[in-house]
């Protein structure tokens, strides 16, 4: 198991999580051999699982490579939307999409029929280029309403196509009045020093904007790697903003949460509505762990706020 995000509804914690089966033996390879599972609980800790949500489509389609991670909203007119990255066999799975699938009850998800939804615009990102970068980063859809009311906001695993290309990675932005029509809009933060930000997930936590995301230490510039030297470690990073569309200063203010095996944190508030931490133990010892972990009780990292 590794990269999870959340719902609620009636009382209880719906946790959607990639999966792959432990006997493919080279955690590398759960990447091309996953789907989507899907647990439900009370606390955040004690975990039923029940009927996976999707999987890989039929041959042909855009998703029949890989189904990735997502995010889940409901509409106003109470039908949840799975937001997820999509890759095709065609292209090596090598160009990441993002599409949908819709449900009424969070267990049955039947894909949207536009898919895929919301594709990388040339005018601001990275396109395949396989000798700037190993694939076409437009993954991890994190949807939100807007602040002030007028319609939706995507957050997406992005490369700006104007930088060197070690520190392209960006959180790609795309507006929606209604889930279904999607504009891909310029990228929400500048080039920091990074390949790519991972799983993003912006919150307001008593008072304050935060953007989290992951960063990978496979995935950052020689630039920042020499300034870091051996302060620099893979896991979840904060950042607080003015707003949650920003402004973010990621190459300043990325904070490292103090958990280094936790890749792909998310806050998820508690049904007492205290914030948690959730993510999955990602490396220890050099040994992939690929479970979710405990919840944590969020405190801010210290020159995070």
């Amino acid at each position: 198991m590794w990269d999870c995000w959340f719902a609620a509804d009636a009382g209880r914690h719906h946790m959607f999580y990639l999966q792959a089966p432990r006997a493919i033996g080279d955690p590398h390879l759960r990447h091309w051999n996953v789907s989507i599972g899907h647990a439900v609980s009370d606390d955040l800790s004690r975990w039923d699982v029940v009927a996976d949500a999707l999987a890989p489509g039929p041959a042909g389609d855009w998703d029949d490579a890989a189904t990735w991670t997502g995010s889940v909203v409901r509409a106003d007119d109470g039908v949840w939307w799975m937001f997820y990255t999509g890759a095709a066999t065609r292209e090596n799975a090598l160009v990441q999409r993002i599409g949908a699938a819709t449900s009424t009850d969070l267990l049955t998800w039947r894909r949207h029929p536009a898919n895929p939804l919301v594709e990388a615009d040339a005018r601001w990102y990275e396109l395949l280029d396989l000798d700037v970068w190993h694939d076409q980063a437009w993954r991890d859809p994190w949807v939100f309403r807007d602040p002030a009311g007028d319609g939706w906001h995507m957050l997406v695993t992005a490369r700006c196509n104007d930088a060197i290309p070690d520190d392209r990675g960006v959180i790609g932005h795309a507006t929606s009045p209604d889930l279904a029509h999607w504009e891909v809009r310029p990228p929400l933060t500048a080039p920091a020093g990074f390949g790519q930000l991972e799983v993003s997930q912006v919150e307001v936590v008593d008072g304050q904007a935060l953007l989290l995301f992951s960063i990978d230490p496979m995935h950052v510039s020689d630039l920042r790697r020499s300034a870091a030297g051996a302060g620099l470690h893979a896991g979840t990073y904060v950042v607080p903003g003015g707003s949650l569309l920003g402004p973010f200063d990621v190459g300043r203010d990325a904070a490292l949460l103090p958990y280094r095996s936790l890749y792909s944190g998310r806050l998820v508030p508690g049904m007492d509505g205290k914030w948690q931490l959730v993510g999955f133990l990602n490396e220890e010892h050099d040994a992939f762990i690929g479970e979710i972990a405990d919840p944590i009780p969020f405190r801010m990292p210290a020159g995070a706020s």
